[in-house]
Protein backbone atom coordinates (compact mmCIF):
# COMPACT_ATOMS: atom_id res chain seq x y z
CA UNK A 1 0.00 0.00 0.00
CA UNK A 2 1.19 3.15 -0.95
CA UNK A 3 0.78 6.36 1.53
CA UNK A 4 0.97 9.75 1.06
CA UNK A 5 -0.17 12.74 3.05
CA UNK A 6 -1.59 16.23 1.40
CA UNK A 7 -2.32 19.19 3.23
CA UNK A 8 -3.62 22.47 1.85
CA UNK A 9 -3.29 25.44 3.82
CA UNK A 10 -2.69 29.05 3.17
CA UNK A 11 0.94 29.77 4.08
CA UNK A 12 2.15 33.40 5.05
CA UNK A 13 3.47 34.50 1.43
CA UNK A 14 1.66 35.88 -1.09
CA UNK A 15 2.25 36.52 -5.22
CA UNK A 16 4.11 39.37 -7.09
CA UNK A 17 0.74 41.15 -7.19
CA UNK A 18 0.32 40.81 -3.58
CA UNK A 19 -2.60 38.59 -3.32
CA UNK A 20 -2.49 35.54 -0.79
CA UNK A 21 -1.28 32.69 -1.90
CA UNK A 22 -2.14 28.74 -0.76
CA UNK A 23 -0.11 25.71 -0.98
CA UNK A 24 -0.82 22.11 -1.33
CA UNK A 25 1.33 19.94 -0.15
CA UNK A 26 1.86 16.28 -0.66
CA UNK A 27 4.99 13.21 0.52
CA UNK A 28 4.97 10.31 0.71
CA UNK A 29 4.55 8.48 4.54
CA UNK A 30 7.95 7.98 4.44
CA UNK A 31 8.86 11.43 2.84
CA UNK A 32 10.79 9.41 -0.11
CA UNK A 33 8.74 11.78 -2.16
CA UNK A 34 7.53 15.45 -1.65
CA UNK A 35 5.33 17.65 -4.42
CA UNK A 36 4.26 21.46 -3.27
CA UNK A 37 2.44 24.26 -5.34
CA UNK A 38 0.85 27.26 -4.94
CA UNK A 39 -1.83 29.15 -6.34
CA UNK A 40 -3.81 32.33 -5.30
CA UNK A 41 -7.26 31.58 -3.62
CA UNK A 42 -9.51 32.52 -6.55
CA UNK A 43 -7.42 29.44 -8.38
CA UNK A 44 -7.87 26.99 -5.46
CA UNK A 45 -10.77 24.60 -6.91
CA UNK A 46 -11.51 21.10 -6.97
CA UNK A 47 -10.25 21.03 -10.57
CA UNK A 48 -6.33 22.83 -9.48
CA UNK A 49 -6.37 20.40 -6.61
CA UNK A 50 -7.11 17.36 -9.52
CA UNK A 51 -4.64 18.72 -11.81
CA UNK A 52 -1.80 18.77 -8.79
CA UNK A 53 -2.16 15.51 -7.64
CA UNK A 54 -2.38 14.02 -10.86
CA UNK A 55 1.14 15.98 -12.15
CA UNK A 56 2.67 14.50 -8.44
CA UNK A 57 2.10 11.68 -9.24
CA UNK A 58 3.28 11.04 -13.00
CA UNK A 59 6.59 12.81 -10.99
CA UNK A 60 6.10 10.14 -8.48
CA UNK A 61 5.71 6.77 -10.88
CA UNK A 62 2.98 5.90 -8.71
CA UNK A 63 -0.27 6.39 -7.62
CA UNK A 64 -1.27 6.50 -3.98
CA UNK A 65 -3.74 4.21 -3.03
CA UNK A 66 -4.54 6.23 0.28
CA UNK A 67 -3.93 10.04 0.93
CA UNK A 68 -4.05 11.11 4.56
CA UNK A 69 -5.44 14.56 5.70
CA UNK A 70 -4.85 15.94 9.07
CA UNK A 71 -6.39 19.66 8.55
CA UNK A 72 -10.21 19.29 8.90
CA UNK A 73 -10.26 22.72 6.56
CA UNK A 74 -9.16 20.83 3.99
CA UNK A 75 -10.61 17.75 4.06
CA UNK A 76 -13.69 18.69 1.61
CA UNK A 77 -11.72 19.60 -1.26
CA UNK A 78 -9.36 17.08 -0.84
CA UNK A 79 -11.91 14.30 -0.55
CA UNK A 80 -13.53 15.87 -3.75
CA UNK A 81 -10.07 16.17 -6.09
CA UNK A 82 -9.13 12.68 -5.38
CA UNK A 83 -12.40 11.48 -6.35
CA UNK A 84 -11.66 11.12 -10.22
CA UNK A 85 -8.47 9.44 -9.64
CA UNK A 86 -9.83 6.80 -7.70
CA UNK A 87 -7.97 7.82 -4.24
CA UNK A 88 -8.84 7.32 -0.83
CA UNK A 89 -8.56 10.36 1.29
CA UNK A 90 -8.43 8.98 5.31
CA UNK A 91 -8.78 12.10 8.00
CA UNK A 92 -5.69 11.41 10.65
CA UNK A 93 -3.96 13.30 13.21
CA UNK A 94 -0.71 11.28 12.92
CA UNK A 95 0.68 12.04 9.76
CA UNK A 96 4.29 12.33 10.88
CA UNK A 97 6.53 12.88 7.63
CA UNK A 98 4.15 15.89 6.79
CA UNK A 99 4.48 17.45 10.10
CA UNK A 100 7.71 17.61 10.39
CA UNK A 101 7.76 19.37 6.39
CA UNK A 102 5.68 22.17 7.64
CA UNK A 103 7.83 22.83 10.39
CA UNK A 104 10.59 23.05 8.17
CA UNK A 105 8.88 25.10 5.88
CA UNK A 106 7.41 27.66 8.47
CA UNK A 107 11.05 28.25 8.92
CA UNK A 108 11.43 29.05 5.17
CA UNK A 109 8.34 31.04 4.91
CA UNK A 110 9.93 34.00 6.12
CA UNK A 111 13.29 34.17 4.09
CA UNK A 112 11.39 34.56 0.90
CA UNK A 113 10.34 37.95 -0.88
CA UNK A 114 6.94 37.84 -0.62
CA UNK A 115 6.48 36.83 2.93
CA UNK A 116 3.74 37.80 4.96
CA UNK A 117 5.17 39.45 8.56
CA UNK A 118 2.64 37.36 10.99
CA UNK A 119 2.69 34.61 13.55
CA UNK A 120 2.43 31.52 12.59
CA UNK A 121 1.92 27.83 13.47
CA UNK A 122 1.23 25.38 10.75
CA UNK A 123 -0.05 22.93 13.18
CA UNK A 124 -2.62 24.37 14.64
CA UNK A 125 -6.10 23.26 14.71
CA UNK A 126 -9.08 25.23 16.03
CA UNK A 127 -10.19 22.84 18.35
CA UNK A 128 -13.84 22.98 20.03
CA UNK A 129 -14.32 22.79 23.78
CA UNK A 130 -15.10 19.13 24.76
CA UNK A 131 -18.20 17.82 25.45
CA UNK A 132 -19.81 15.19 27.90
CA UNK A 133 -19.53 11.80 26.61
CA UNK A 134 -23.10 10.39 25.86
CA UNK A 135 -24.91 9.29 29.07
CA UNK A 136 -25.83 5.95 27.95
CA UNK A 137 -22.27 5.11 27.12
CA UNK A 138 -20.85 5.45 30.86
CA UNK A 139 -18.80 2.59 32.06
CA UNK A 140 -19.40 1.16 35.67
CA UNK A 141 -16.08 1.82 36.65
CA UNK A 142 -12.83 3.19 35.14
CA UNK A 143 -9.40 3.53 36.28
CA UNK A 144 -5.77 4.90 34.88
CA UNK A 145 -3.43 1.57 35.04
CA UNK A 146 0.00 0.71 32.95
CA UNK A 147 1.89 -2.45 31.23
CA UNK A 148 5.65 -2.38 30.73
CA UNK A 149 6.20 -1.78 27.32
CA UNK A 150 7.35 -5.61 26.61
CA UNK A 151 4.52 -6.73 28.93
CA UNK A 152 1.82 -5.20 26.51
CA UNK A 153 3.41 -6.20 23.14
CA UNK A 154 3.59 -9.85 23.80
CA UNK A 155 0.29 -10.17 25.28
CA UNK A 156 -2.79 -7.73 24.60
CA UNK A 157 -2.23 -7.73 20.87
CA UNK A 158 -2.58 -11.47 21.02
CA UNK A 159 -5.87 -11.73 22.27
CA UNK A 160 -8.97 -12.41 20.92
CA UNK A 161 -10.81 -8.80 21.06
CA UNK A 162 -13.45 -8.04 18.21
CA UNK A 163 -12.45 -3.95 18.39
CA UNK A 164 -8.80 -2.95 18.28
CA UNK A 165 -6.50 -0.24 16.35
CA UNK A 166 -2.95 -1.35 17.09
CA UNK A 167 -0.58 0.06 14.45
CA UNK A 168 2.33 -1.30 13.87
CA UNK A 169 4.21 1.96 13.92
CA UNK A 170 3.49 2.74 17.43
CA UNK A 171 4.37 -0.48 19.03
CA UNK A 172 6.66 0.17 22.04
CA UNK A 173 9.70 -1.75 20.14
CA UNK A 174 8.75 -0.04 16.93
CA UNK A 175 10.02 3.30 19.13
CA UNK A 176 12.81 2.02 20.33
CA UNK A 177 11.22 2.09 24.10
CA UNK A 178 12.71 0.01 26.85
CA UNK A 179 11.36 -3.15 27.29
CA UNK A 180 10.75 -1.92 31.15
CA UNK A 181 9.04 1.24 30.17
CA UNK A 182 5.74 1.62 31.78
CA UNK A 183 2.82 2.54 29.02
CA UNK A 184 0.06 4.23 30.76
CA UNK A 185 -3.72 3.75 30.27
CA UNK A 186 -6.85 3.47 31.12
CA UNK A 187 -9.66 0.71 31.41
CA UNK A 188 -12.97 0.92 31.83
CA UNK A 189 -15.53 -1.28 32.57
CA UNK A 190 -18.56 -1.36 31.08
CA UNK A 191 -20.86 -3.68 31.97
CA UNK A 192 -23.58 -4.58 29.24
CA UNK A 193 -22.52 -1.31 27.70
CA UNK A 194 -18.90 -2.60 26.86
CA UNK A 195 -19.70 -3.24 23.17
CA UNK A 196 -21.58 -0.36 22.54
CA UNK A 197 -18.93 1.85 24.01
CA UNK A 198 -16.38 0.44 21.97
CA UNK A 199 -18.48 0.77 18.64
CA UNK A 200 -18.89 4.02 19.50
CA UNK A 201 -14.85 4.82 20.30
CA UNK A 202 -14.33 2.82 17.33
CA UNK A 203 -16.50 4.90 14.94
CA UNK A 204 -15.26 8.34 15.97
CA UNK A 205 -11.37 7.69 15.81
CA UNK A 206 -9.62 8.28 19.05
CA UNK A 207 -6.27 10.06 18.59
CA UNK A 208 -5.11 10.09 22.56
CA UNK A 209 -6.60 10.44 26.19
CA UNK A 210 -5.38 13.58 28.45
CA UNK A 211 -5.30 13.83 32.31
CA UNK A 212 -6.88 17.58 33.24
CA UNK A 213 -7.02 19.65 36.14
CA UNK A 214 -10.07 21.47 36.68
CA UNK A 215 -12.96 21.76 39.04
CA UNK A 216 -13.76 19.07 38.89
CA UNK A 217 -10.89 17.20 36.83
CA UNK A 218 -11.50 15.40 34.31
CA UNK A 219 -10.32 12.38 31.32
CA UNK A 220 -10.13 14.07 27.89
CA UNK A 221 -10.57 12.36 24.33
CA UNK A 222 -9.68 13.45 21.44
CA UNK A 223 -10.08 11.61 18.21
CA UNK A 224 -11.40 12.33 14.75
CA UNK A 225 -9.63 15.44 13.12
CA UNK A 226 -10.50 18.25 16.02
CA UNK A 227 -13.11 16.31 18.21
CA UNK A 228 -13.07 16.75 22.04
CA UNK A 229 -15.18 14.83 24.69
CA UNK A 230 -15.12 14.44 28.41
CA UNK A 231 -14.59 10.62 28.90
CA UNK A 232 -15.11 10.86 32.47
CA UNK A 233 -14.95 13.92 35.50
CA UNK A 234 -13.73 13.30 39.38
CA UNK A 235 -12.68 15.32 42.37
CA UNK A 236 -10.99 12.01 44.12
CA UNK A 237 -7.99 13.43 45.10
CA UNK A 238 -6.12 9.53 45.15
CA UNK A 239 -7.52 9.56 41.05
CA UNK A 240 -6.49 12.96 40.56
CA UNK A 241 -2.96 11.47 41.58
CA UNK A 242 -3.35 8.86 38.89
CA UNK A 243 -3.96 11.18 36.63
CA UNK A 244 -0.69 12.83 37.47
CA UNK A 245 1.43 9.34 37.17
CA UNK A 246 -0.70 8.83 33.70
CA UNK A 247 0.52 12.09 32.02
CA UNK A 248 3.95 11.45 33.46
CA UNK A 249 4.20 8.19 31.97
CA UNK A 250 3.10 9.44 28.44
CA UNK A 251 6.53 11.86 29.02
CA UNK A 252 8.31 8.53 29.71
CA UNK A 253 6.75 6.48 26.60
CA UNK A 254 7.16 8.93 23.97
CA UNK A 255 3.01 9.82 24.40
CA UNK A 256 2.39 6.39 23.66
CA UNK A 257 -0.94 4.98 25.97
CA UNK A 258 -3.55 2.65 25.56
CA UNK A 259 -7.58 2.63 26.28
CA UNK A 260 -9.27 -0.70 26.67
CA UNK A 261 -12.89 -1.51 27.58
CA UNK A 262 -13.96 -4.75 28.90
CA UNK A 263 -17.10 -5.77 30.23
CA UNK A 264 -15.81 -6.41 33.73
CA UNK A 265 -12.49 -7.07 35.51
CA UNK A 266 -13.05 -10.95 35.82
CA UNK A 267 -9.58 -10.79 32.89
CA UNK A 268 -11.87 -13.34 30.80
CA UNK A 269 -13.22 -10.87 27.53
CA UNK A 270 -11.58 -7.95 26.40
CA UNK A 271 -14.47 -5.81 23.90
CA UNK A 272 -12.17 -3.15 22.41
CA UNK A 273 -8.22 -2.07 22.65
CA UNK A 274 -6.86 0.99 20.85
CA UNK A 275 -2.98 1.68 21.42
CA UNK A 276 -2.82 5.54 21.22
CA UNK A 277 -0.16 8.54 20.40
CA UNK A 278 0.23 12.01 21.83
CA UNK A 279 2.69 14.17 19.88
CA UNK A 280 4.40 15.57 22.79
Amino acid sequence: MTLWQADLHRPPLASDSGAPLWELLLCSDDFSFSYGATAPQASINKAWVTEQIDTAIQKAGVTPSQIQVFRPQALSLLTTACEPLGIAVTPTRHTPALHQWLQQRAKWYPTQPHAIPIPYNPLHIESPPPVPLPEHLWGDRWGFTALSAYDFEQTLPYEPIPLRHLPNRLMPSRLGLASTTPVPGVVVDAGRQAMILAQWIQAYSPAWLSYVRGEPDGLILDAGLCDRWVFTTFGDPDVASAGQRFEQRKQQSQGLHFLLVRPDDSGMTTTGLWLLRQQL
